[in-house]
């Protein structure tokens, strides 16, 4: 009934959830839409003495997944269980997994302060919809890691960057048969006001993919330390020209454009395979 991805999280799911409703609800939220993609009812564990406890039970109910308890040995709340269990153990499961309603798929129930998540199954000879108040159990990550919202974006196709303020658009026309692929990276400001972006091999469709590690350090002088995959050209944004760029340690020489604020360098074609050349860019 579990399979192995299941059987790891879970638990950690179980104590992480056992006196946080919020969390509760981000778990149902989350859970339900995951479906959409796995095709397959989650299996999950269900707390019958949580102060949450009705409404995770209710979520697995119209889930159309199985249901086992994490109780405690003799902390049952037992009018709950007849709720979900039959007195032979079996459960009234619905035929499909269950699935959010079309109107919400393009909503934020867990964020948006107004929408309600709906679940919806199917019986032999009648449906179910299990209606779920999420709202408060998301939260914008920006705003715990410093981000301002602003972004870099870097054009495969035309090679551009282009500096994206926070709710910004960038009007984009392409042609029958042309593409394009945008690289997204975040901006960092530092402690002395320069602002930049790492994008990753510019050469590559998914230039980002080749950043494994990326730190920031602001304490002493304003410095990124990045490690980074493959052989190119390697490119960054920054609002003012670094000072030196290193690569193991080396100092390397770089390009930097004024006006649009891309900073390049060469890496070379590294002698071990899936080597991690160690940038470090000093601002």
């Amino acid at each position: 009934m579990m399979d192995g991805h299941q059987s790891e999280w879970d638990p950690l799911a179980i104590r992480d959830l056992a006196d946080n409703s919020v969390k509760v609800r981000l778990y149902v939220a989350c859970h339900k839409t995951e479906i959409l993609w796995r095709g397959q009812g989650r299996v999950g564990a269900e707390m019958s003495l949580h102060p949450m406890a009705e409404y995770h039970g209710a979520a697995r109910a119209v889930g159309g997944c199985a249901i086992y308890v994490s109780d405690k040995p003799g902390q049952h709340d037992f009018n709950l269980l007849k709720k979900l269990v039959l007195p032979d153990g079996s459960i009234l499961r619905a035929k499909l997994p269950g699935r959010p309603t079309r109107d919400c798929l393009f909503s934020d129930p867990a964020r948006d302060g107004k929408s309600l998540l709906k679940i919806w199954n199917l019986n032999d000879f009648n449906g179910v919809i299990g209606v779920f108040n999420c709202q408060g159990a998301g939260w914008c990550r920006s705003r715990c890691d410093g981000w301002t919202g602003d972004s870099v974006l870097y054009s495969h196709v035309g090679g551009e960057v282009v500096y994206l303020p926070k709710d910004a658009a960038m009007p984009l026309t392409l042609k029958s048969r042309e593409y394009e692929v945008f690289t997204v990276v975040p901006v960092k400001e530092l402690a002395n006001g320069v602002k930049f972006a790492p994008v990753g091999l510019v050469k590559m469709f998914n230039s980002g993919g080749a950043i494994k590690e990326l730190q920031y350090d602001s304490s002493t002088t304003a410095t990124v330390s990045m490690k980074a995959r493959g052989c190119g050209l390697f490119g960054a944004y920054s609002s003012a020209q670094p000072k030196r760029i290193s690569v193991d340690s080396k100092e390397v020489e770089f390009g930097f454009e004024e006006g649009t604020g891309l900073v390049t360098i060469d890496l070379s074609v590294p002698e071990e395979e899936l080597y991690l050349w160690n940038i470090t860019v000093e601002l």
